[in-house]
């Protein structure tokens, strides 16, 4: 009649894993609370396209596009307000003379197709450099009236 003292098994170590929940849980009610509060992206003022049976509006002289187009052979590409050629060191100028007096300050920006976006993203600095409020970017679906 043999009495056995102490466990054949040894010490059993578990890890306590509730406070380790509940921290996970707080850290996501914080960035729950957090990430709404987070900017999406830019505000974009992108024309409509017509309606289908719809005439074309008149010309408005109030409508100003700043074209960047590109020349064949890859060179630098030119730059157009409302069709009228402009070195590329004058367009803030005249941009900023033709916005001086307006208080509706939209401008839209148009680029081929074959020039970089960096070419692009220029003239939109040079709206803002202009105080240009609101700047649309005019693509060739909107263009065409789709």
């Amino acid at each position: 009649m043999g009495m056995g003292t102490g466990s054949s098994g040894g010490s059993v170590s578990e890890i306590n894993v509730t406070p380790l929940i509940d921290v996970l849980l707080v850290l996501l009610i914080i960035f729950m609370v957090i990430v709404p509060t987070t900017p999406r992206g830019l505000e974009a003022l992108v024309p409509q396209p017509p309606k289908q049976n719809q005439p074309p509006p008149p010309e408005n002289d109030r409508t100003i596009v700043l074209q960047v187009t590109s020349r064949p052979g890859g060179g630098a590409p030119g730059w157009k307000i409302n069709d009228q050629d402009f070195a590329k060191q004058d367009i803030t100028p005249k941009l900023t003379e033709i916005f001086a007096t307006r208080q509706e300050k939209v401008m839209f920006v148009k680029g081929d197709q074959d020039l970089d976006f960096s070419s692009v993203a220029e003239a939109i600095g040079f709206g803002h450099s202009a105080d240009v409020t609101n700047i649309g970017i005019i693509t060739p679906q909107v263009e065409a009236g789709h």
